[in-house]
C-alpha cells in the first residue's frame, strides 16, 4: 500500500509538471528567431492558437528575451480558459508604415480574461511615420498604424509592458469592459505626431493606475461612450495632458459618464486636465460626472481647461456653438506651476452652458516671462467656487454669464 501511495504521488507530480509545461507556449518552439530580422507573425499566431484552445487556466504565450521582428497580427478569441501573453523580449514593428497592412500593429479582439504582461518592449519604430504624417492638413491622409488595439476585450489586464515609439496612437480601446492598465509605460518623443498614449472609446470600467506616459499627444484621451473611467497615480509628460474629448464632431456619439482623474502628476505638457468639444456639432451630446482631483502641475500650459470651442487647424465654424452639454464637473486640489498666464480657462457653449461645475483649492503660479501673475477666463458658466482660488476664478461676472 505504501508503495502504491508513493507511486501515485510521483505520478501526480509528473502530471502537474506536464500540465505546467503544456500551459506555456514558447514562440521559439514554433520557429520564432530572436535575430530582429525574421518575422515571427506565424510563430506567434501558432502559439496563440495553442494557448487559446487550451483548457488549462492561464495558458501563456511566451516571447522570451531577445529581439524579434513582428509585421502585424490580429489575435482573436474567444478562448476556452483565461489566457495570457508574456513578453520578455523586444518586439520590433516594421519601420516603414506601408509594411503594416492594417490600422494597428497588434490587435486583440473578442477575448475575455486576458493578460498582457512582462517587462518587454513593443517598439513601433515610428520615426518614419511621424516625418510623413500630414493628417493635420490633409483630410485624405493615408492610414497610419497604432501599436495596440483592443476591440471588445473584457475582464483583462495589461501590466509592466512598455509601448515605445508608436507610429500613431499607442493604445486604442473600443467596446471594452473591465480592463486595467497597471505599471504600464508609454514612451515617445514630444515631437511624435498624433501618438496619444491610451485612447478610450465606447468602453466601460477602464482603470489606468501607476502608469508613466511620455508622448507627443494626449497622455490619456477619453472619447464618446466612455463610462466609469478611472485614472490614478499616472505621470504624464511630455504630451498634451489628460483629456475628455474631443467630443461633438460626429453624429451618433454616445454620452460620456463617470470619469475620475486623481493623484496624477503632469510635467511640461501643453495642457493639463481638460474637457474639449467641437463647435458646430452635428448632433447633441452629453458629458457628465467628471472629476479631476489632487493633481500636480509642473510647468504645464492651460492647467485647468474646459474648451467648447476646440477647433484645431480651423476645421470648423466657430459661429455655431457646440451642442455638447457638460455637467457635474469638479476641479479640486490642483496645484503647481503654469507655463501660460491663462491657468484656468472655462469656456462653455453659448447654446448649452456648463452646469454644476465646481472649482476648489486651486493654487497655480505662473513662471513664464510675461509680466503679472496667472489669470482665468470664463464664458457661459457660473461655477461653484470653494477653498482657495489662485488665480481668482471667473471674477468677471459678465464673462461668467
Amino acid at each position: 500500500m505504501e508503495f502504491s501511495i508513493t507511486a501515485i504521488s510521483i505520478l501526480l507530480l509528473l502530471t502537474q509538471g506536464i500540465a505546467t509545461q503544456a500551459a506555456i507556449f514558447d514562440v521559439t518552439k514554433y520557429g520564432a528567431k530572436a535575430d530582429g530580422k525574421s518575422d515571427i507573425s506565424q510563430a506567434l499566431m501558432s502559439a496563440w492558437q495553442g494557448a487559446c484552445a487550451s483548457t488549462t487556466p492561464s495558458s501563456t504565450v511566451l516571447i522570451p528575451r531577445g529581439t524579434y521582428l513582428l509585421t502585424a497580427v490580429n489575435i482573436v478569441g474567444p478562448c476556452r480558459a483565461p489566457v495570457g501573453i508574456q513578453v520578455q523580449g523586444t518586439l520590433l514593428a516594421p519601420a516603414d508604415p506601408a509594411q503594416v497592412k492594417a490600422d494597428a500593429w497588434i490587435t486583440f479582439e473578442h477575448i475575455d480574461q486576458f493578460t498582457l504582461f512582462g517587462n518587454g518592449i513593443l517598439d513601433g519604430q515610428g520615426a518614419i511615420a511621424w516625418a510623413h504624417n500630414d493628417c493635420s492638413n490633409n483630410a485624405n491622409c493615408g492610414p497610419i498604424p497604432m501599436n495596440l488595439r483592443f476591440n471588445f476585450v473584457t475582464n483583462s489586464v495589461v501590466r509592466d509592458i512598455t509601448s515605445k515609439d508608436s507610429k500613431n496612437f499607442h493604445v486604442n480601446l473600443l467596446g471594452c469592459n473591465n480592463v486595467a492598465f497597471q505599471h504600464f509605460t508609454i514612451s515617445a518623443p514630444e515631437t511624435s505626431l498624433n501618438t496619444d498614449g491610451i485612447h478610450i472609446g465606447r468602453s466601460t470600467g477602464v482603470n489606468i493606475t501607476d502608469t508613466n506616459i511620455m508622448t507627443g499627444d494626449d497622455c490619456v484621451s477619453i472619447g464618446d461612450g466612455s463610462q466609469q473611467i478611472h485614472v490614478e497615480r499616472v505621470t504624464c509628460g511630455p504630451g498634451h495632458g489628460i483629456s475628455v474629448g474631443s467630443l461633438g464632431k460626429y453624429k451618433g456619439e454616445s454620452p460620456v459618464v463617470g470619469v475620475t482623474v486623481r493623484n496624477c502628476t503632469l510635467t511640461n505638457t501643453q495642457n493639463g486636465v481638460r474637457v474639449k468639444s467641437w463647435p458646430a456639432s452635428p448632433a447633441p451630446g452629453t458629458a457628465s460626472d467628471m472629476h479631476f482631483e489632487d493633481i500636480i502641475m509642473n510647468n504645464v500650459g492651460n492647467p485647468v481647461l474646459i474648451d467648447q470651442e476646440y477647433c484645431p487647424w480651423n476645421q470648423c465654424n466657430l459661429k455655431n456653438p457646440s451642442l455638447v452639454q457638460i455637467s457635474r464637473v469638479s476641479f479640486k486640489k490642483i496645484r503647481g506651476t503654469t507655463s501660460t498666464k491663462l491657468a484656468v480657462k472655462l469656456v462653455c457653449s453659448s447654446s448649452n452652458p456648463c452646469q454644476n461645475v465646481e472649482v476648489g483649492d486651486i493654487d497655480l503660479t505662473y513662471t513664464g516671462k510675461e509680466g503679472g501673475g496667472a489669470t482665468s477666463q470664463c464664458a457661459n458658466i457660473k461655477p461653484i467656487l470653494s477653498g482657495d482660488q489662485n488665480p481668482a476664478t471667473c471674477v468677471n461676472s459678465a464673462q461668467s454669464s
